[in-house]
């Protein structure tokens, strides 16, 4: 028993600071996960990134039919009862060409900027048709746009297909009177934003790409 006793009362102590130790793993790892739940769930500040928007190639001098997700591989979300991308097929494309120090010289400049780098309607319609597909799109093409996620008028890029999907009309569109979606007014207004200074452009840029219905709620703009 006198050599036992020892030997018990070591093992006691050893169990029990093995036992401390994992429950200050356990915690600390719990921990961890709460963090990023929260962050995860938490609304994300307007302008804050929550990674680099990818880069396409910026305009062409010549478009060819770029090729687009699976068919039936995108599923469209919803916000207040507007449609919106699927993050995984359309997460948006920026444009090499605009930055906020060229702006002047861009996208803000007197006499316009996208019309001179748009694709033409024969590289648009086959996309639009294969990405229709892609999003199990089954209306009316007529009422439908092929829409740039973010807009060239916020240095979307024109071509790559991240940034580019079939955008459903929105609710209480009248059938067959064509593409009509109150995200045009949104992107002028972030357009007039950023060229007037009220926010920048890579703030503008990536409120849209994470939700267009929102994006003026979160960029402090309405």
């Amino acid at each position: 028993m006198t050599v036992r006793r020892p030997v018990l009362a070591l093992t006691t102590v050893l169990l029990a600071a093995a036992l401390a130790g994992c429950s200050h793993v356990s915690g600390d790892a719990a921990g961890g996960r709460a963090s990023a739940g929260a962050s995860a769930g938490g609304s994300q500040a307007a302008g804050d990134a929550a990674g680099p928007l990818a880069e396409g190639p910026g305009p062409q001098s010549h478009y060819t039919v770029a090729s687009q997700p699976a068919a039936d591989s995108c599923h469209y979300g919803d916000q207040d009862g507007q449609p919106l991308p699927d993050a995984r097929c359309t997460p948006g494309a920026v444009s090499p060409a605009v930055t906020q120090a060229d702006l002047g010289d861009t996208i803000c400049r007197k006499g316009g900027y996208t019309g001179g780098i748009r694709p033409p309607a024969s590289v648009t319609d086959a996309e639009k048709r294969r990405n229709a597909a892609s999003y199990d799109f089954t209306g009316s093409l007529h009422d439908a746009e092929y829409d740039h996620l973010i807009s060239l008028e916020l240095g979307g890029d024109p071509n790559d297909p991240r940034n580019l999907w079939v955008e459903p009309p929105s609710p209480g569109h009248k059938p067959g009177a064509g593409p009509n979606n109150p995200k045009d007014a949104i992107e002028a207004e972030l357009h007039t934003a950023v060229c007037g200074g009220k926010v920048t452009l890579a703030q503008a840029q990536q409120a849209i790409a994470s939700d267009w219905v929102t994006a003026e709620s979160r960029l402090g703009l309405k």
